[in-house]
């Protein structure tokens, strides 16, 4: 297999469904493509009913393209990440790992578009969070949720609306800003820097306003992330946990118990905003983002130096700031709900507290005036009475 046979594959690929959004080779399976968060076979003429070890091992080869450090990445961690670009000028983000002593691909097909926050429908609070000077800004979910993308729309917002020096750490780059008001530089690991955290140190002598950091992958990153947040730079990145206090959990955790004091201190000042993203099927096809919203206050820092508490948690702060645009993620999914964006079934299984949902949605259901049980047809058993004995 030749590199032009490799690009006619993945342009059938692209083509093969609507809204395609991942491409997936591994052994044993056809070629297969996610399209609106489902996986579907392609058809090709010949057919490839399965790939085989070769074939994947093949594609690998013509992807990675004779980059040393690529090679070195898949043969002595398992993996390698990289980004690759069809004839057409489609981006692809590859990820090509051993499993069972064979190789398999997963490939992110990349927009070209930047998107901007109304083209995503993202909540008003990533507007707020692109007026921030400083401070630390997680975008937070597990992976494929579209983290990236929407931090690309904050960066673009960015770029709409202030003449600064941006860098972005990336790994790989995926979405190309180009010049509006802000000037980029965008790097890409192992290309133009070996790790986060040395890529970080080099930022900050760079003298940018904002810096993307593409994943919070060790606890020295996120060290230099909150140094350089604490010195007037606006830091944004990202991190895979599913909500707000998790995500504080998973950052305190990452340091020794004896540096807990301190961190908590430092983390309460520093951080602005926390941005958790679900996506759930949508009714009538498509998918919708439903968002866990967290916003830096007198609350709030109280409760990172101090540690939750009865009646001082998170999900607390969260429900009492909506006003201040704060949302849980049980909010956000009772609101698509009663708008009819989603199903009952799947609000139900991306909650994160099953009851708070359920409840909500009954409230919904009673107001419109539609059953909230399936139990039906009680009546009173008239003969469990008994007559009672006279002594």
């Amino acid at each position: 297999m030749r590199k032009h046979e490799v690009d006619l594959l993945l342009a059938t690929m692209v083509d093969s469904r609507h809204n395609v959004s991942d491409l997936n080779l591994t052994v044993d399976y056809p070629l297969q493509v996610e399209a609106n968060g489902e996986l579907m076979p392609v058809s090709l003429e010949p057919s490839i009913d399965k790939l085989t070890p070769f074939q994947t091992e093949v594609f690998a080869i013509n992807l990675i393209n004779n980059d040393r450090r690529l090679y070195n990445n898949l043969i002595q961690e398992g993996s390698c990440d990289q980004s690759y670009v069809m004839p057409r000028q489609t981006r692809l983000r590859v990820n090509i790992f051993q499993q069972q002593g064979h190789y398999s691909i997963a490939m992110r097909k990349l927009e070209n578009k930047i998107p901007s926050i109304e083209d995503l429908k993202l909540p008003d609070v990533f507007k707020k969070t692109a007026e921030e000077k400083n401070g630390l800004v997680l975008v937070t979910g597990p992976t494929g949720v579209g983290k990236t993308t929407s931090l690309a729309a904050l960066l673009n917002e960015i770029n709409q609306t202030k003449p600064v020096h941006i860098i972005t750490l990336e790994d790989p780059i995926e979405f190309v800003h180009h010049k509006a008001k802000a000037t980029f530089n965008q790097r890409q690991l192992g290309s133009d820097f070996d790790t986060f955290s040395n890529g970080l140190r080099a930022a900050l002598r760079a003298a940018p306003k904002v810096i993307l950091v593409g994943e919070m992958r060790d606890r020295e990153t996120l060290e230099l992330a909150l140094r350089a947040s604490e010195t007037g730079h606006l830091v944004l990145s990202t991190l895979h946990t599913i909500d707000a206090a998790r995500t504080i959990n998973r950052i305190i955790g990452m340091f020794p118990s004896e540096e807990e004091r301190h961190i908590r201190i430092r983390l309460a000042d520093a951080l602005k905003w926390i941005i958790g993203q679900r996506l759930l099927p949508k009714v009538g096809g498509g998918r919708i983002a439903v968002h866990d919203i967290l916003m830096t206050n007198l609350r709030l820092k109280e409760v990172v130096q101090l540690g939750e508490s009865e009646g001082k948690t998170i999900y607390e702060i969260q429900e009492a700031g909506a006003p201040f645009g704060m949302q849980t993620f049980d909010q956000a999914l009772i609101r698509v709900f009663s708008e009819g964006q989603v199903t009952e079934e799947d609000a139900l299984l991306y909650a994160s507290h099953r009851s708070v949902v359920h409840r909500g949605i009954d409230q919904i259901k009673h107001a419109r005036g539609e059953k909230t049980t399936d139990i039906d047809g009680l009546m009173v058993d008239r003969g469990y009475s008994k007559t009672v004995r006279k002594h």
